[in-house]
């Protein structure tokens, strides 16, 4: 989430980024009140995805980390491949790390034991 955090935070000082946004348009086109709500919910998930690690069921949560890792790390490789421009590369920098830390929560969730928890298997 730091990350996000501080990619968009950052992006604030790209040249020309604060008058497109005064000027209506988001990254993806013409803001409007729907595509606000969109990155509002894509914010918060993995927000909600920590808390959801601890109260769900081993099996389910597993599930979800995959599916919830597998889509934010192609959210990121989009994002990266996509900042071309010379003023983006911290956004790169950041896309990778993003794509490290999914692609690991990933590759864990995968091989978490199928049946209890860490805790109850002590």
């Amino acid at each position: 989430m730091f990350c996000y955090i501080y990619g968009d935070y950052f992006m604030l000082f790209v040249p020309g980024h604060i008058q497109g946004l005064m000027d209506g348009n988001s990254g993806v086109g013409k803001t409007t009140p729907l595509k606000l709500l969109m990155f509002a919910m894509l914010m918060t998930i993995p927000s909600v995805m920590v808390f959801l690690s601890l109260v769900l069921k081993p099996k389910v949560n597993r599930v979800i980390n995959i599916s919830m890792g597998v889509v934010y790390t192609l959210i990121m490789i989009l994002i990266a491949v996509t900042s071309t421009d010379e003023w983006l590369i911290f956004s790169v920098f950041l896309s990778v790390v993003e794509i490290v830390i999914t692609s690991l929560i990933v590759w864990y969730a995968w091989k978490w034991p199928k049946q209890g928890s860490i805790v109850n298997s002590r």
